[in-house]
């Protein structure tokens, strides 16, 4: 199933894509993408619905795919030629920061620049969204907890990130920081994770052109990992790195400016479009 939420935001509605496209209602059998909606068995509930009997929605705004997130773990340097683009090491065990909750927002929401920012910079990357809690989990038995995935922007200001005392995090929570969707993807449409094409353009012109399949820790690994050291809930989100063609690793380097237009996407997870706008 493709799960997505539309509305004004704060007031998104639960709904679907079904198969000629449309997106249908899904008020009436969950509150919200959500908790214990996207647990396994409330899952295999939605999948058994006849979809195109639901109400049809106008769609004027798409939400982030999902509500309630109470952790948002981002994995750095993941692709091994991301990280010979900057002179990074490939690391022996995943980096992981966090990027506040606060900062996401719908797909195609205006990302605003911080005020001061010079250095605002794109990442398209792979989410893993939980589905149920995780912890101490094996590789083996790491996907039973994964609900599906999502195409996600883990927009940064390197200079925030990396220029200042301190760690990542407050160079990756910037307000509107954190575009999720369009669709939560349930884990059966994506036969292998580890094998997505992926890309991103500012204003028309590629920039990324990569693939999961140059991850250096994959999804089974990470969600592992991770739930050794904290426990993983539903609605928690894994972005779980960039490929190259970061405007950090461009030689001049190039960052965003107001005005710019940023679009994104991931084989079979859909796309996203950005205006990257002034903060008033």
């Amino acid at each position: 199933m493709k799960l997505m939420r539309v509305g004004p935001a704060g007031q998104e509605k639960p709904a679907a894509l079904d198969s000629d496209g449309k997106v249908r209602d899904l008020s009436g059998h969950v509150p919200d993408i959500a908790g214990a909606a996207i647990s396994p068995e409330n899952i295999a509930k939605l999948a058994a619905l006849d979809l195109k009997s639901l109400p049809e929605l106008q769609v004027d705004r798409i939400g982030p795919c999902v509500a309630g997130t109470g952790k948002f773990i981002c994995i750095g340097l993941n692709y091994s030629d991301h990280a010979a683009e900057t002179g990074a090491t490939v690391p022996p065990e995943p980096i992981i920061f966090m990027k506040a909750t606060s900062a996401i927002v719908g797909p195609n929401d205006d990302v605003v620049i911080p005020r001061g920012s010079e250095k605002t910079d794109w990442e398209v990357e792979l989410g893993v969204v939980i589905g149920k809690t995780a912890k101490y989990v094996s590789e083996d038995e790491a996907m039973d907890y994964v609900a599906g995935y999502c195409l996600t922007n883990d927009v940064s200001e390197r200079a925030y990130q990396s220029e200042r005392a301190g760690q990542w995090t407050k160079g990756k929570s910037c307000d509107t920081f954190g575009p999720i969707g369009p669709w939560l993807v349930t884990k059966d449409e994506v036969a292998d994770p580890q094998n997505l094409a992926m890309w991103l353009t500012v204003n028309g012109e590629k920039m990324q052109n990569g693939s999961t399949k140059t991850m250096v820790y994959g999804v089974r690994h990470l969600v592992s990992y991770l739930s050794q050291f904290m426990s993983l809930h539903s609605g928690d989100i894994i972005s779980t790195g960039t490929p190259p063609g970061v405007g950090l690793g461009m030689k001049p380097q190039r960052f965003l400016k107001p005005g710019d237009v940023v679009e994104l996407g991931i084989e079979g997870l859909g796309t996203q479009k950005q205006t990257f706008v002034a903060d008033r």
